[in-house]
């Protein structure tokens, strides 16, 4: 596979991803290297990685506790301490190797400390892979609030190798699935299609969607880094989806998401607003909750919740000027920005996702 050249780097996928590293590191004369891991990656993919790893520089390995709950600024302090402790200095090299919440934080890291230090992302889960590997953004949550503090910087260099799929738990492939299947929504039906029937698919086939997915959101970043217009289609699903991870990470009654579970639910959300404001096919609103369906169990969302998902909604980053923007679809492959939608369709959406 070719690599996907982004704003200023490049995503190497599998054999070429460690070729590159090891020449990236022969040509850049480092201080000392950190790879970044939590409890997870450190037990299940660095044993994989380091063998990979060709360099006569130091390396030190610094652990986090894995889970979207340590993502925050006092994890951040731990990181930064370490890396001082351990004479971290600005020709020092930060890798991230885990998941989105390893390689946001672990890029926020990097781009902080003395003002920014080098870092490489090798992301280890599907959602990772196809998400967060692309589009320079890093960022930490504020109380349950997702990505409320970070920066947009980019790495020196991504690295995808689907070999630490392996590794990874079922749950945490289909949070994965939902931004792929988010990626033919607002951007190509045909790569929506492939979803629709996957009971033949192969490790070749997971491969081609996955690098068709990196092109995908690489396409859209590169015409709109910062966020400013195009780039905020890939929040398809998540202005509702955001709220509903963040509910449900904080009330200890119910059992957590992981981010594509929540997702998924805002994607049903939102095709349903889709229908109500712009008139997008009510056959295609089913056929997107079908197939959704087909991956994600459904979560019971009580009406007494209703309330609180909304209010959290005003956090969300495309905000303006205190009103709530939505990504809907006029058709599938076909987004628009900054709809405007009254509460009584939101909870008519939800009632869609219920029955």
């Amino acid at each position: 596979m070719k690599p996907i050249t982004s704003t200023d780097y490049n995503v190497y996928f599998n054999t070429d991803a460690f070729t590159a590293l090891n020449e990236h590191l022969e040509k850049n004369n480092y201080s000392k290297i950190f790879i970044l891991v939590d409890s997870n990656t450190n037990a299940n993919c660095l044993p994989v990685f380091l063998p990979q790893l060709v360099t006569n520089c130091e390396v030190e390995i610094i652990e986090i506790e894995a889970g979207e709950i340590h993502k925050n600024i006092e994890t951040c302090t731990g990181v930064w301490n370490a890396i001082s402790e351990l004479g971290g200095d600005r020709k020092s090299l930060m890798i991230n190797l885990g998941g989105g919440v390893v390689t946001d934080l672990g890029g926020f890291v990097a781009a902080t400390y003395m003002r920014g230090i080098n870092f490489i992302n090798i992301p280890t889960t599907l959602l990772s892979m196809v998400d967060a590997s692309v589009g320079g953004k890093t960022g930490i949550d504020l109380g349950t609030l997702k990505n409320q503090v970070g920066v947009f910087c980019t790495p020196e260099m991504v690295l995808i190798s689907t070999d630490f799929l392996n590794t990874l738990p079922s749950n945490e492939m289909r949070s994965g699935m939902a931004e792929m299947l988010k990626h033919g929504l607002i951007a190509d039906e045909n790569y929506w299609n492939f979803f629709k029937n996957l009971q033949n698919l192969t490790l070749e086939d997971l491969d081609k969607l996955i690098y068709d997915s990196v092109i995908i959101k690489n396409n859209v970043v590169l015409q709109d880094l910062k966020e400013s217009n195009l780039r905020k289609t890939l929040n398809f699903g998540h202005t509702l989806g955001h709220a509903i991870e963040s509910f449900f990470l904080n009330d200890e009654s119910k059992t957590t998401l992981l981010h594509g579970e929540a997702i998924a639910i805002g994607m049903i959300l939102a095709a349903h607003l889709s229908h109500q404001k712009l008139n997008f096919s009510i056959e295609k609103v089913d056929e997107i909750k079908s197939v959704i369906l087909n991956y994600f169990e459904k979560v019971a969302i009580e009406e007494n919740d209703l309330d609180t998902i909304i209010s959290l909604m005003k956090h969300d980053k495309k905000n303006t000027y205190g009103t709530i923007n939505f990504v809907l679809l006029e058709g599938i492959g076909n987004p628009t920005i900054d709809i405007k939608v009254d509460n009584n369709m939101i909870l008519k959406a939800f009632e869609y996702y219920k029955n």
